[in-house]
């Protein structure tokens, strides 16, 4: 070995955030001229420097370094006996490393912090604040707390009144400010009051300065000074709801109730009536003002006076029925839905087929396409195309016309698809036909007959 290192086993004691020093006696036992090279290792390393960090010694000589210990304020570095050691590297021969090695008394530091929160509080009950301390030393601190203030208009709580907080940590308390009596209306009213925060110090140490706090509570009345005016807004609006019910909407719903009892309306009712099985209107009415039968206004024109069978039925007084031959047609509609198969051809389906001896007006056409399937759709009747479409351009497609598209007896109207590609519904499995719907409305007409 040709290397020789020492620290000086003097006493030393370092307080956290101070400065201590330790020499290193290093002597070079080998035969040439060695530099060696220093490195502090154990729990000191982080917080202490060696100068000079190399020294180059001939054979036979002693040198000096200084080890410089500055820890930290810091909750991290523990009080009491602290390990530390030195590495000795000579640079020729590193096999003839060695670490002499010491111990480090680091004393204990208290360090404490608080804070209130809210430091103002706003309540019509009760103020509520935490107390948060915070332990900043390297040591376990208990600390009490007291609150002065309030006077008999207020009463403060803590709960606890004790914390005792590790290092590095934080501990909270609450503290309640309850009001003696309570405001209804009127101007808030401010308690202030003092939290005093003392740290309990360690066996054989003079107590610290106490930290004082200042807070206040903002007791606002139970009743808020805009509730006088929000019930009179509110009394006027619904005076006003009350007035326009009355005077506009009321008198508005009576005269829509009266102009929906039209004849029409008057007829269906009556219709509906016979095919429930009660008895015929015309029947019904069999009292007249004189004591004698009377007859209904359908059959009063066609038992008058001469000349009665020469007129038309809407002169004799007869209304024409939903079917009859030159009146109005029976409505009438039609669906079906088609599937079709990714390059299958067209699939076709008849969506009515209009019997014998009547005629179908057709007035409205509805496509739908709700997968948003890629293809084309054909309307067709009597060989005739009505609607053709690309099925890519809509989900839902409707058509009304003005003028009825008249389809004959014996008459179809058909839709044919031609599937492309099947569409995917927005959260749900693709499905595996195109899939659309067609929908016709219009009306049943009798053809005329042609009876003198």
């Amino acid at each position: 070995m040709s290397v020789t290192a020492s620290l000086d086993d003097s006493s030393v004691t370092v307080e956290p955030g101070g400065e201590a020093d330790i020499s290193a006696r290093v002597l070079n036992s080998g035969p040439t001229v060695e530099e060696f090279r220093f490195e502090v290792v154990g729990p000191c390393a982080g917080w202490t420097t060696v100068e000079p960090e190399r020294l180059s010694l001939y054979p036979g000589a002693s040198g000096t370094a200084v080890l410089r210990l500055r820890p930290p304020r810091d909750p991290a570095i523990a009080p009491g006996e602290t390990p530390l050691g030195l590495r000795v590297v000579p640079t020729g021969d590193a096999d003839g490393t060695v670490i002499p090695e010491r111990g480090v008394t680091v004393l204990p530091f208290t360090e404490v912090t608080s804070e209130l929160v809210p430091q103002t509080s706003h309540s019509a009950w009760r103020g509520r604040h935490k107390a948060a301390v915070d332990n900043r030393g390297n040591t376990p601190v208990t600390v009490l707390l007291t609150a002065r203030g309030g006077a008999e208009r207020a009463r403060l709580v803590i709960e606890p009144v004790e914390l005792t907080i590790p290092p590095g940590q934080a501990r909270f308390a609450r503290l309640k400010v309850r009001p003696a009596k309570w405001i209804w209306r009127g101007t808030p009213v401010t308690h202030t009051f003092q939290l005093v925060v003392a740290p309990r110090p360690p066996e054989g140490r003079e107590p610290r300065e106490p930290e004082v706090l200042d807070g206040t509570c903002e007791q606002q009345a139970l009743l808020p000074r805009w509730l006088p005016r929000a019930l009179v807004v509110t009394a006027l609006l619904a005076a006003a709801v009350v007035g326009l019910w009355y005077s506009v909407l009321r008198p508005t719903v009576r005269s829509a109730a009266r102009q929906a009892i039209t004849p029409e309306a008057v007829e269906k009712a009556v219709n509906q009536k016979d095919k429930n099985g009660t008895t015929d209107p015309s029947q019904q009415n069999t009292g007249g003002a004189n004591g004698q039968g009377g007859t209904t206004a359908g059959t009063a024109g066609s038992s008058g006076g001469p000349g009665s069978k020469d007129r038309p039925a809407s002169e004799n007084g007869a209304s024409q029925r939903p079917g009859e031959p030159g009146g109005p047609g029976a409505p009438k509609n039609a669906r079906v839905q088609v599937r079709a198969g990714v390059g299958g051809g067209p699939v076709t389906a008849t969506a009515i087929e209009v019997p014998e001896g009547k005629t179908f007006e057709l007035t409205d056409i509805v496509l739908q396409n709700p997968q948003g399937d890629a293809g084309s759709v054909v309307v067709s009747s009597q060989d005739q195309d009505l609607l053709e479409l690309s099925l890519e351009n809509f989900r839902d497609s409707d058509y009304h016309f003005v003028t009825p598209i008249d389809i004959p007896p014996g008459g179809k109207v058909t839709i044919a698809v031609s599937c492309r590609e099947v569409g995917r519904p927005v959260k749900a499995p693709t499905p595996g036909q195109c899939s659309e719907s067609l929908l016709l409305g219009g009306s049943l007409r009798a053809d005329k007959q042609g009876n003198g």
